[in-house]
């Protein structure tokens, strides 16, 4: 049998890895997926499952759940992607990944299938994860889709709520070119009678969600038309806290959350609109609610969300990688106190470059580099394209070089922010 290391490697080597290979990956039907389900005798059916999609948020949104559902005493599973530093973040169980002995005995007893069926990774992964959770007798998982929904693998399930955070434009090559097409395949995870919880209202994507809704006899609630969060304060222990509306009412008076950045209070609102359904079934404390909100990044090991690595100078990282995630993130770097600023972006090659660049500030130290993956944009041409939106900066062959000197040469009083990618985030971490 091979070691773990042996089967990470065999993973990452053998099966076709989005990550890596791009669109050679990606697998339009959900043939394979139903195989495998078949083979592994449908694990996903011995528990209740959420299902989170949506172009932004959909990480953070499945760990608050995740850390709700286990501060309220619920063996809880958790599958997310991809994963930042350790494959075995993907799947975790009350808050620990996976135990790497199960994940070399699951890929070692199915050899045969694998050479057969050569699924992706992901597809497998997901199968992994399924059984896994049915293996540890989980009271609910809380599943999050990798891309789209209507054809990802994790549309195998049959939840009791499904939730999307919100629409905006990410790998179009796949979803599609405009807001309804993308909504159009996020809306494939709403499952006949089955509740769903958007996020977001928006006038385009809303009529999409409405019409599946009604066809799948679906009950359907746009989170931000219900639930309001009319501030967020900083917390001197660096959380956000604020107040919670339900119909202009206050539905949790004072709350606080460990994960940073105020483009979570979109996030949190979704959250406690899931929460207000799920009561019904499943009786949380109040107090526990809070207590998960709270704790979501020490409960469930999220990182890489509006993250301080260093302080004097204060440096951050997020993993925001698409036009509306960097907006976002430009927010809240706007309301952050610097003397001056300095950005080490990196970027992957499917992604909308000139929106993204149009929306920076020329008034920043740029270090541009690059992720060692194969689909990371040459930073050559991150430099050459930048120059057109009159943004100069300097070439660094990976991160680390390039923080390396971005501390050189930054004040205590500076602000140091790493992102632009996934990739770029889990390489600093």
């Amino acid at each position: 049998m091979k070691t773990y290391q042996e089967t990470i490697d065999f993973l990452f080597a053998q099966l076709p890895y989005y990550q890596k290979n791009g669109a050679a990956a990606y697998k339009a039907n959900l043939e394979n997926s139903l195989v495998l389900d078949h083979h592994f005798k449908h694990p996903h059916q011995s528990y209740p499952s959420i299902h989170v999609a949506g172009t932004n948020g959909k990480g953070s949104i499945s760990h608050m759940i995740a850390s709700i559902f286990q501060s309220n005493g619920y063996k809880t599973g958790l599958y997310t992607s991809p994963h930042l530093k350790s494959f075995r973040e993907r799947i975790k169980v009350n808050g620990e990944c996976i135990d790497e002995n199960y994940v070399v005995e699951f890929v070692d007893s199915c050899e045969e299938i694998l050479s057969k069926l050569k699924p992706s990774f992901f597809e497998l992964t997901v199968a992994m994860a399924l059984k896994y959770f049915k293996d540890t007798q989980v009271d609910i998982a809380i599943i999050e889709v990798g891309m789209g929904g209507r054809l990802d693998s994790t549309n195998i399930i049959q939840p009791i709520l499904s939730i999307i955070s919100n629409i905006s434009f990410d790998h179009t090559q796949f979803l599609g070119n405009t807001l309804p097409a993308i909504a159009y395949e996020k809306a494939g995870i709403i499952k006949p009678n089955t509740p769903v919880v958007v996020g977001e209202y928006h006038p385009e994507t809303a009529p999409v969600f409405v019409n599946k809704a009604i066809e799948s006899n679906s009950s359907l609630v746009f989170a931000d038309q219900v639930f309001e969060i009319p501030y967020l304060l900083q917390t001197p222990e660096e959380r956000i806290s604020g107040t919670i509306l339900k119909n202009g009412e206050t539905y949790f008076n004072h709350f606080e959350c460990d994960l940073q950045g105020g483009y979570q209070k979109k996030n949190i609102q979704t959250v406690a609109c899931a929460i207000d359904y799920l009561k019904a079934t499943y009786p949380f404390e109040t107090e526990k609610i809070k207590a998960g909100l709270a704790n979501t990044a020490s409960i469930t090991g999220l990182n890489g969300r509006w993250q301080t690595i260093h302080r004097n100078p204060r440096v951050i990282c997020d993993t925001a990688h698409n036009p509306a995630g960097i907006r976002e993130v430009f927010n809240q770097i706007s309301q952050t106190p610097y003397k001056h600023l300095h950005l080490i972006l990196g970027f992957v090659n499917d992604k909308a470059l000139p929106t993204i660049l149009a929306m920076l500030p020329t008034d920043a130290t740029y270090y541009f580099t690059e992720a060692r993956i194969p689909r990371a944009m040459k930073k050559e041409l991150l430099q050459a394209e930048a120059k057109s939106y009159g943004i100069d900066g300097e070439l660094f062959q990976n991160v680390e070089i390039a923080y390396a000197d971005a501390l050189d040469h930054a004040s205590p009083e500076d602000l140091i922010f790493i992102g632009g990618s996934t990739f770029i985030v889990a390489e600093i971490l």
